[in-house]
């Protein structure tokens, strides 16, 4: 007789909790050696998980071999809000995320998502690389991850299928695709598009069959995914800076020696160095190959129509006076 009953044992995140409940069996002390494993969303070849791969080389190097990361790229462990839950249960060790989908419990992730709030990316490597990035990292150990570093994700503009965008009056009525998070749901919205939330993975599809008119990302997003043969029009809003950032689960970091500690951080810090280089190389060859392709690129001749319209869910996302504060130092920054 066949169940009519689905088997669970199947399901991802069954199977990932099992891994949770075993891993603190087995870690309940400090591990003295262990394979960690490092959730990725982006392909083998990306700056990202080669930054991860150099900080898998330097924490085995540097724990005399005791210590490996196993790097599963390709959303081969889920979609991003699928592996941060993951790594909040420590079914998964490390993660390397964008901050938007972490907004929803992460009030101070809300701030660095903000649209319209880094001046330039030399504003936003200042901000993150000083005591206001080490401050927000800080507040991540509360809703059970461990902030390690910031990696880069470049500014995201928008890109459709339909029209050039060159006011903020094109955008009325366009199908975009946004990430999983209220605030950027709300501010597309704002702009006067129709904001669709889906996972990174499906907005190809999304596109091809009319789900979704457009999207909005970074330059080598837009290209490696080839979501620049399907949308043709980009527009250099750079609405947001929005970095990506390595986390690790609680548990597994509660489960290193002080001097595993000091190993893991100090290897993440410098793998963010090697990502901001491989980046900026990547968002050149991005822009060369969006231009041969054809794609047709609007810069905007005035984006204040823009910051005025996204203005007011500011104090809805800021929230609390020690938010705000933050918010004023980072645009204080020089």
């Amino acid at each position: 007789m066949v169940s009519a009953w689905p088997d669970m044992t199947r399901s991802p995140l069954v199977r990932a909790m099992a891994a949770a409940a075993a891993l603190f069996v087995l870690g309940a002390t400090a591990v003295s050696a262990r394979e960690f494993r490092v959730a990725d969303t982006q392909t083998a070849d990306y700056p990202t998980v080669v930054a991860l791969e150099r900080m898998g080389q330097l924490v085995r190097e540097r724990s005399q071999g005791r210590h490996t990361l196993r790097i599963f790229h390709s959303r081969q462990l889920g979609e991003e809000k699928e592996t941060i839950e993951q790594t909040r249960i420590g079914a998964i060790d490390l993660n390397r995320t964008n901050v938007a989908p972490l907004t929803s419990f992460i009030p101070e992730a809300n701030i660095l998502a903000l649209p319209f709030l880094f001046r330039s990316v030399d504003h936003l490597h200042r901000v993150l690389d000083g005591p206001i990035g080490e401050e927000i990292l800080a507040r991540f150990e509360a809703h059970g991850l461990i902030g390690l570093a910031f990696y880069d994700s470049g500014a995201r503009s928008i890109y459709n299928s339909v029209r050039p965008v060159k006011t903020i009056a094109d955008l009325k009525g366009l199908r975009i695709r946004v990430q999983q998070s209220d605030m950027m749901v709300d501010m597309m919205r704002a702009l006067g598009a129709d904001p669709i939330a889906l996972p990174y993975g499906q907005v190809n599809v999304g596109l091809t069959t009319g789900l979704i008119q457009g999207a909005e990302n970074n330059w080598p997003s837009y290209v490696t995914t080839e979501h620049s043969r399907a949308a043709r029009f980009l527009t250099l809003t750079e609405h947001t800076m929005s970095p990506e950032v390595l986390v690790m689960s609680k548990r597994a970091w509660e489960g290193l020696s002080d001097e595993d500690k000091r190993i893991f951080r100090e290897a993440a810090r410098e793998s963010s160095r090697l990502m901001r280089e491989q980046w900026k190389k990547l968002e050149e060859q991005s822009r060369d190959e969006a231009t041969r392709q054809g794609v047709q690129i609007t810069t905007l001749t005035d984006r204040a129509p823009f910051e005025q319209a996204v203005a007011p869910l500011l104090p809805r996302y800021v929230g609390a006076p020690a938010l705000a504060g933050l918010v004023e130092q980072i645009r204080q920054a020089q």
